[in-house]
């Protein structure tokens, strides 16, 4: 008799045990199953990717991109200046000179105005006034004749005059080849002293123009607005060695396909890379319609530079001043 009222205890107690053993495995069930949600809410690469080949406009997005590392912003950087390099295998100075001092004056003269229009009155210039003793001791008013085509002739005549006494009597007639130096002659700031030091004495500089400004913010390597911190942002991206010629690929490519009311986005070699593709026109073959050919050829060509940048043997002369 005893063991026939143990049995319902024991029945029940074994149905406790179940219950409870049930309850457990359901929640372990159910914690296993939310790992896996809560993995996937972290993904973020694909985010990242996305953003660099996305639409989003340059001027939404500061710097930097809060989706792009700073190794990721480097790579495709680095990247983009290797791809503008194929497009531009001969991006060199566009305006015309012979020696430093044709270049200093001429890269003064080339603010406001086209490099076209400089080269278009600098011939004039330099046959009068070859030399920096010649220029110091012009008649400003036959300056100013000759640089009139050139916009705010008064105040580029007082500047290539001045940095013309300048350089006769701080430097011996001589270009001097230092920033710190270049700096200090009237109408020279950074922009043109890296110029001068970049393709007259083959030392590297970042030259900040207005296409440099509009490109490297569209494509979101930096948010800054101010020349200087540009130039810095920009020259801790590439090594040093790379900074005149980036200057110049980026320039070119700024006045051939990524101008700034209509950029030719769909005729672009580096849209993948760009974080600003869909500002301009995307349909290939109107985008076509939008490049502009300007000396040195246009974009894709992979022939000779004109002829003025050839030297003896018919190969690219190397920079004034390098090697």
């Amino acid at each position: 008799m005893p063991s026939d009222k143990s049995t319902p205890a024991k029945k029940a107690a074994a149905k406790k045990a179940g219950a409870a053993s049930k309850k457990a495995s359901a929640k372990k069930a159910a914690a296993v199953k939310k790992a896996p949600a809560a993995k996937k809410v972290t993904v973020a690469p694909k985010k990242a990717t996305a953003r660099v080949k996305g639409t989003a406009p340059a001027k939404a997005v500061v710097h930097p991109p809060g989706d792009e590392s700073r190794t990721a912003l480097v790579r495709r950087a680095r990247r983009i200046n290797r791809e503008l390099a194929e497009v531009y295998p001969y991006a060199h100075p566009e305006l015309d000179f012979d020696n430093s001092f044709q270049l200093v004056v001429a890269t003064v003269l080339s603010a406001q105005t086209t490099d076209l229009r400089v080269n278009q009155t600098t011939p004039a210039l330099f046959a009068k006034y070859p030399t920096p003793e010649d220029l110091a001791a012009a008649n400003p008013e036959e300056v100013e004749e000759i640089l009139r085509p050139c916009g705010f002739f008064r105040a580029k005549t007082k500047s290539v005059i001045g940095l013309s006494k300048a350089l006769v009597e701080d430097f011996g007639g001589e270009v001097p080849g230092w920033l710190e130096d270049l700096v200090k002659l009237p109408g020279v700031g950074r922009k043109t002293a890296f110029v001068v030091l970049g393709n007259a004495f083959g030392r590297p500089g970042i030259t900040v123009d207005t296409h440099f400004q509009r490109l490297v913010r569209r494509w979101q390597w930096t948010g800054e607005t101010d020349p200087d911190k540009i130039e810095a942002a920009i020259g801790a991206l590439f090594p040093k060695s790379d900074w005149t010629d980036l200057s110049h690929h980026v320039i070119w490519h700024g006045r051939r396909i990524c101008h700034a009311r209509k950029p030719a986005c769909g005729a672009c070699p580096i849209a993948p890379l760009c974080p600003a593709f869909g500002e301009g026109e995307t349909d290939p073959e109107k985008a076509k319609k939008l490049l502009k050919y300007e000396k040195g050829g246009f974009p894709g060509q992979r022939l000779r530079p004109p002829q003025a940048y050839l030297d003896a043997g018919g190969k690219p002369a190397p920079p004034l001043g390098a090697g």
